[in-house]
């Protein structure tokens, strides 16, 4: 009954305008501000501030500064071995599994298309048949840096506008398709098993998603997917470098082609993961 009601609220909200304006509130740099809202979040999710290389709130400018926060050196680790698939995020697992065809389990009972996740990338979705995928959740005390989760070169990245409703387990068990209706930046990759994508989805209240070849890109209710440009220089991208990060949390999903690899056994929804640790291993590898 809850679940339902949540639902039904987003559905009533202003979505856009109330992440316009949590965008700006989450900027403001006048010091009382900004460190009221540090404070008060840290007090409402527990943040392990241990991770934080930084005093807080004094270090910080605004609190999206905070929230974007890199972790201290050696903090997350990433696993050496050359034959696993790492976490990109620190985060709880809402789904994994294999795709049937080009179809992706959303929620029990719920699943959605690659055509429509990928939106313009319809050859690519051909290209992903039958393999595997996995969706991950940010949680609000979730680090937000997104990382690479095998080496690859990045070949795409696509804009695809969209909705805003939240991300969470009672959202996803109860809107058809919510991946594939929010927001996304879609970047593909290729890499010695084939290609590889990794889809940043955004959510109610994510102010913007940003990356180091685009820097910040600004919600947009509608209008055509925007291919983005990205220098040459950089597109290679090892495993464990910085792909981009959540300005507010959302969800991050790792599509991998048919015989890539398999994941972890205790990969499945409601598991914990952490960023630079291995939830799969490479079919190369074995």
């Amino acid at each position: 009954m809850f679940a339902r009601a949540f639902v039904l609220l987003q559905y009533l909200l202003p979505r856009h305008a109330l992440t316009a304006l949590v965008y700006r509130l989450a900027r403001v740099r006048t010091r009382f501000v900004k460190d009221a809202l540090i404070k008060g979040f840290n007090r409402l999710y527990d943040v392990d501030l241990a991770e934080v290389d930084a005093r807080v709130p004094e270090d910080f400018a605004s609190f999206n500064e905070f929230f974007t926060r890199p972790l201290r050196e050696g903090a997350r680790p990433i696993d050496a071995d050359p034959g696993t698939i790492v976490s990109p995020v620190d985060g709880t697992v809402s789904a994994a599994g294999t795709l049937s065809g080009e179809t992706l389990l959303q929620a029990k009972g719920i699943d959605y298309s690659l055509d429509d996740l990928f939106a313009i990338d319809l050859a690519d979705a051909r290209a992903f048949a039958d393999g595997s995928f996995a969706t991950i959740y940010l949680a609000p005390y979730n680090y937000h840096r997104v990382h690479m989760p095998v080496d690859g070169e990045l070949v795409a990245a696509h804009y695809v506008p969209g909705d805003l409703f939240s991300v969470n387990d009672a959202t996803a068990a109860n809107i058809r398709g919510l991946f594939a209706r929010n927001e996304r930046l879609n970047l593909h990759f290729r890499t010695d098993f084939g290609p590889a994508a990794v889809i940043f989805v955004g959510a109610l209240n994510v102010g913007s998603i940003s990356t180091p070849w685009t820097g910040e890109i600004r919600p947009r209710k509608s209008g055509v997917v925007e291919s983005l440009e990205f220098p040459e220089h950089s597109r290679f991208c090892k495993k464990g470098d910085l792909l981009g990060w959540f300005n507010l949390g959302s969800t991050v999903i790792v599509v991998l082609p048919k015989g890539a690899g398999e994941w972890s056994d205790e990969l499945r929804h409601g598991h914990r993961v952490l960023k630079g640790r291995p939830i799969g291993r490479l079919a190369t590898a074995t």
